[in-house]
């Protein structure tokens, strides 16, 4: 069973995190982000970096949560990316 949901957990999570990958090739392309929330796009990489010390903890302390680990360092990478191409276009092309 707990394979299973370990299974679960890894699917879901590389799901999620393929979900930025869009967002961030149509930024690079078109460099228009002005319609984007900043306090979304804040809070979700907010979360996600409370989430990645979570992970890191589990992995390096507990030694578990291998897949956890894995997929939100992917989040955390991706989100961190929109996140700052965001701003970055914003400051730039104001």
């Amino acid at each position: 069973m707990l394979a299973l949901v370990n299974l679960l957990q890894l699917i879901g999570g590389v799901i999620l995190s393929i979900g930025y990958i869009p967002q961030i090739a149509k930024i690079i392309k078109t460099k228009s982000v002005k319609d984007f929330s900043l306090i979304y796009l804040g809070s979700i990489f907010g979360g996600i970096v409370l989430m990645e010390i979570y992970a890191i903890y589990m992995y390096f302390v507990v030694h578990t949560a291998g897949a956890f680990a894995l997929t939100n360092t992917l989040s955390f990478i991706l989100s961190g990316t929109e996140f700052f191409l965001v701003l970055y276009c914003l400051k730039k092309y104001k």
